[in-house]
C-alpha cells in the first residue's frame, strides 16, 4: 500500500516508498520524507558514486561513506561528493 509524502528532495507531495529503504534510523527518516522519485533520482546518483569511487559494497567503509552521501543528499546541502563524471548531452 502506497502513502504520500511532503519530500524533501522536490518540494511537494508525492508517492512515498512502499517499504523503509535501509535499516535504522535513516531508513525511517527516508521512508517519512522522501518521494518514489526522488529515491530513484538517488539510485542514479549512488551508481554513480560506487562507479566513480570504485566502491566495493562489501567494505564497512564504502557503505559508511554512501549512507553519509545518502544523508547529505537528502537532509544536508543535497550535494554529494565531487566526481569527474559528466552526464552525456541528450
Amino acid at each position: 500500500m502506497s502513502h504520500t509524502v511532503q519530500c524533501v528532495k522536490l518540494g511537494y507531495e508525492a508517492e512515498g516508498l512502499p517499504r523503509q529503504p535501509l535499516p535504522g534510523d535513516l531508513g525511517k527518516r527516508i521512508y517519512d520524507n522522501v518521494s518514489m522519485m526522488a529515491w530513484q533520482q538517488w539510485m542514479q546518483e549512488q551508481t554513480r558514486l560506487i562507479n566513480e569511487y570504485g566502491l566495493h559494497l562489501a567494505d564497512p567503509k564504502a557503505r559508511e561513506f554512501l549512507a553519509e552521501q545518502t544523508e547529505e543528499y537528502f537532509f544536508g546541502s543535497g550535494q554529494t561528493a565531487e566526481t569527474h563524471f559528466v552526464p552525456p548531452k541528450s
